[in-house]
């Protein structure tokens, strides 16, 4: 009895041991994917969505609606930001704009940046869907949503959480070697503030 107990034990301690290596490998995929996302439409659907949705409790029909609205909205944020990008004007501040065929628009008067160069290319479109896909994933991961609208089981829940986040990543890779982003738009980090933590990060190494 000692021995079955002890070995029932091990069993069950090896088993959430590796459900929690499941779930942090998930969450790190998870995390690499969301970077492709506007953070804050991320963080707002975050915040929004357990308390919109009822903790995934949706008996009554408001919920659903409140909780379709905040999808349809998110989703349109992650779609639409793919075609905006921002530069630094004469003034030394970062202007945002829409792209266009032409350039970006608004256009402020800039002497030093050419705002052609901004203009709508075909990797903007590709961008625009693969977010609008990645956010996809990121409300099929999301339990709360899910019960909303139709209850998955555990296990359902459990496979998806294992299959989804390494094949969008492979997706991933594959986009944006075809299509490089080089936009930095709306809700994204501008590319001074790339440049500027760069630029800490090689000072503080090299005072290392």
């Amino acid at each position: 009895m000692g021995a079955s107990k002890s070995k029932q034990t091990t069993q069950s301690s090896s088993s959430s041991s590796s459900q929690t290596t499941i779930k942090d490998k998930t969450l790190s995929g998870l995390g690499n994917l969301i970077r492709v996302l506007p953070t804050g439409t991320v963080f707002l659907y975050q915040f929004l969505s357990p308390v919109l949705s009822n903790n995934g409790d949706c008996a009554k029909t408001i919920y659903k609606y409140l909780t379709a609205i905040l999808v349809a909205v998110c989703g349109f944020s992650c779609f639409f930001s793919s075609f905006t990008d921002s530069y630094v004007g004469d003034d030394k501040k970062t202007h945002y704009g829409v792209a266009t065929l032409k350039g970006l628009w608004p256009s402020a008067d800039s002497k030093n940046v050419d705002l052609s160069v901004y203009k709508l290319r075909i990797g903007d479109f590709v961008h625009a869907f693969f977010a609008l896909f990645v956010f996809g994933v990121l409300v099929l991961l999301d339990q709360k949503t899910v019960n909303c609208f139709y209850p998955l089981s555990d296990s359902t829940e459990e496979t998806l959480l294992k299959v989804l986040p390494p094949i969008v990543g492979a997706i991933s890779g594959v986009v944006f070697m075809v299509f490089p982003n080089k936009r930095h738009g709306i809700g994204y980090p501008s590319s001074t503030d790339t440049s500027q933590t760069s630029k800490s990060t090689s000072s503080s190494s090299t005072k290392v």
